[in-house]
Formats: C-alpha cells, structure tokens, sequence
C-alpha cells in the first residue's frame, strides 16, 4: 500500500511495482531497461509507457520533475529515486505515517497541485479544454493524457456529463477510456451508446497505433520471419521425404524448390496474421480475445484472397495450368484459429503486447500450433488444399512434373496422395505455421 498519513493513495499494480522497484534500487539510477524487464517483463510496451507512469508516480506523491524530491530524471540513462529518508520497518510492524509522506490528503489534491490550484471555480472546465483541444507535438499529448487522469481522479461520470457533445468531444471521449486503463478509480468510458461512437472508436484506435507503431512494425516482422523459417523447415522436409520415398523419381534438387516455396508461403501468411494479431492487440484492452481472432481470420483471409488470385492468374497465364489453389478461405480459417489459441495462450496480458519468455513462451507457441494444426486438419477434411496439396495439384496438372506427392502417400499407406495424406502433411503445416508465427511475433526485443 500507498499511504500518505491516514490516507491510501492508489495506484495500478504495475506503477506500485516500478515505484517499489525505484525505491529498493534508491542507491543508483536505474536504466530504462532494467526497469522495462523488471516491471513490464511479460509485456512489451512503448517508451511512453514508461514516462507516463512515471508522471503518474509523480503526481501522487505530490513530486516536481523540475525540482524531484523523490524521482529524478537522468538524461539518456533512466531515473532514480534520490529521497534519502527511507526507513524500512519489518512487515508485521505497524504502518508509520512518514513526515516526509504528510502533505495534501488524497490523490485528488495531489493531482491538482501546483498551477490548477490557483484557478478559480470549477476544477473540471481547465481541464475539460486540455483534451479537447488539438495537440502538434509530445508535450501537448502528455498534457492532454494527465489531464484525462485528472478528470478520472474527480470523478469519470461527471467528467462525461460536463464534456457533452462540444467540439472534439469524440477524441476527449476516446482520450478518457484509453486513460482509465492507468487510473485505478476511473470509471466506465463506454463506446457503445455514447455520442458520436463510430468517431470515438475511431480516435481511439489512431491514439494507441501511434503509442505503439514501432512495436507493432516490429512484431509484425518477426511474425513474418517466424512463419517463412518454419514454411522452409517444411518444405525441405517435404522434399527429403518425397526425394527418399520408395519408387520417387524426384531429385535431390526437389529439397531446396519446396524449401524456398514453403519460405515464400510461410513468410506471406505471417505477415498477414501477424499484422492483424498485432494491430489487434495494441487497439484493443477489453474483449481481447474477439479482437484477436477477427483481426488475425480478416487479414489472413484478405491477404490469402489476394495470393490466391495473382497464383491461378499466373498460372494460367504463364504455363497454362488452371488449377483450384487455395487461398482466401485457408487464409480466414488459419487466421482465425491462430488468434484463437494465441489468445489463449496470453489471456491472462495486461498493460502491453505479450512477451512471454522461457517456458511461458513455449506454452503460447505449442497452443498456437495446435490450434493451427486443428485449422488445418478441418480444411483438408472439407477438400481445401494446403501448400502441399497444392503443389501436388499442380504438379499433377503439369505435365513433366516430379514434384507430385504420392509417394508421401504411399509411406503413410495410401495408393495415392488421398484424405489421410492430405489431413498429416496439412495438420504439420499448420501446426509448423502456428509454431513459427507465435515465436516470431513474442520476441522480445
């Protein structure tokens, strides 16, 4: 707990932690680093994460950054906590009200410190006309962003009554929901049944893209890399198989061919998923999960679409060959089932796009995997082809071709690349796919 003589001061869980973390480490500055795999170790968050709660601890404690009594600012390095009165007590002692901690009694009071004292009348307008009006650069955003926590500390519901419906109100209200997420008794912000909901949702989801769009450009290219290296360690395997399978006049070369294809599929498909499961999980705080699995199932879907088109028109154009690829519906199924178990997987995230690591980061990719291998197992029941079955029809449709799969159905004990061979080589490609995509999309950087 927080306390400031009788009074408990609130804050998030993860500030309380940074705050704890500063104090227990008060000896030296403490690198932005550190701090970020010790407080957001499961999460990976923008820089201005970090300068928010630390603004946030501030305002709490009642603190001046341009005169820190208790956390200073050390340039291009991190921060550190340089109040030297710290007397630590055993923790079945009575809590002692500190007189360096006696000022203002609640976080109201230490929120309005400072110039806003001196404003005459209603606390609410000064503030009121902070979030509504435009901003051009940093610190007109983290004015505009304390300024909805304050709002939030005097009350959420009087604070929507008096916005009303004046000029901006749509990017204030959006500005006050985003905010409520860091104010520990900040109340509902809602979207659904409010004024201008659409243009709300709308100024909510531009205020978290531009928070995290180095994140998600990041994460979105480890997706891709993770799926196209786990499509070529399909391929290639594909292709020893095939290259070693009794009766198989495929070459050597074969291995390389379908390692470079598996690539090109692997890496496309996981850009696309990974692009809709990133921008999904920085945009949205509540109903994550749906959130997850419609941004993941439409990119994969509009991307596959988009595949499927170019490689029949190419096809057809360049060899002559018009066969059934698959694309579009694969794509919206993997897609959605890889949302699924990924938010499975990472449902219990707070405050970040989830960066698990060790065997919590093995657990989201074996999930995902599975739940991409169940994807991949209905499609081929219902006679969508994969890459493989892909490529197998086109190899048959070509004339010359030793790419064709039946001798992979004949070790697995079939006359013919049939159901059961189709259902194991595209239960292993999606489940490959699964894998890959979540490794690359939870590295940490």
């Amino acid at each position: 707990m927080l306390v400031r003589g009788e009074d408990e001061l609130a804050l998030i869980p993860r500030y309380f932690d940074l705050l704890v973390y500063l104090i227990e480490h008060r000896h030296e500055a403490v690198h932005r680093r550190d701090i970020f795999d010790h407080v957001w170790s499961d999460v990976v968050v923008s820089d201005s994460a970090l300068s928010q709660a630390i603004r946030t601890i501030r305002r709490t404690l009642g603190d001046d950054s341009r005169e820190p009594r208790y956390i200073r600012t050390i340039s291009r390095h991190g921060y550190r906590f340089v109040f030297d009165g710290v007397v630590e007590e055993p923790d079945d002692m009575a809590v002692a009200a500190s007189a360096a901690l006696k000022g203002p009694p609640s976080v109201r009071s230490a929120g309005l410190s400072g110039p806003r004292e001196s404003t005459p009348g209603d606390p609410f307008e000064p503030l009121l006309e902070i979030v509504t009006r435009a901003s051009h650069d940093a610190n007109g955003e983290e004015a505009q962003r304390e300024a909805a926590e304050l709002l939030h500390a005097l009350g959420t519901s009087e604070a929507l009554r008096r916005l009303g419906t004046r000029p901006r109100h749509a990017f204030a209200r959006a500005l006050l929901r985003d905010a409520r997420w860091d104010s520990p008794r900040a109340g509902a912000v809602p979207l659904l049944g409010g004024p201008a909901a659409i243009a709300t949702a709308g100024a909510l989801i531009g205020l978290r893209l531009r928070r995290a769009a180095r994140i998600v450009a990041a994460r979105w290219l480890g997706a891709s890399i993770g799926s196209g290296l786990a499509g070529a360690i399909a391929g290639a395997a594909g292709g020893l198989l095939l290259a070693a399978a009794p009766g198989s006049t495929a070459p050597v070369a074969v291995v390389p061919v379908l390692a470079a294809i598996g690539w090109c599929c692997g890496a496309i498909g996981g850009a696309a998923v990974g692009a809709g499961l990133s921008v999904a999980e920085a945009v949205a705080r509540s109903q994550r999960t749906i959130a997850l699995v419609v941004g993941a199932a439409v990119a994969g879907g509009a991307v596959g679409a988009a595949v499927q088109w170019l490689g029949q028109l190419t096809l057809a154009a360049l060899v002559g060959v018009h066969v059934a690829t698959g694309g579009g519906v694969e794509g919206l199924v993997l897609g959605g089932m890889a949302g699924l178990g990924y938010a499975a997987a990472t449902s219990r995230t707070e405050g970040g796009l989830a960066a698990p690591r060790g065997r919590r980061r093995v657990r989201v990719a074996a999930l995902t995997a599975a739940a991409c291998g169940l994807g991949a197992l209905a499609l081929s029941v219902a006679g969508r082809p994969l890459v493989g079955g892909t490529i197998h029809a086109i190899a048959e449709a070509s004339q010359g071709s030793q790419a064709a799969l039946t001798p992979l159905g004949r070790i697995i004990g079939e006359p013919d690349f049939g159901p059961i061979s189709r259902a194991v080589i595209g239960v292993g490609e999606g489940a490959l796919f699964g894998a890959g995509l979540a490794l690359g999309l939870t590295r940490r950087p």
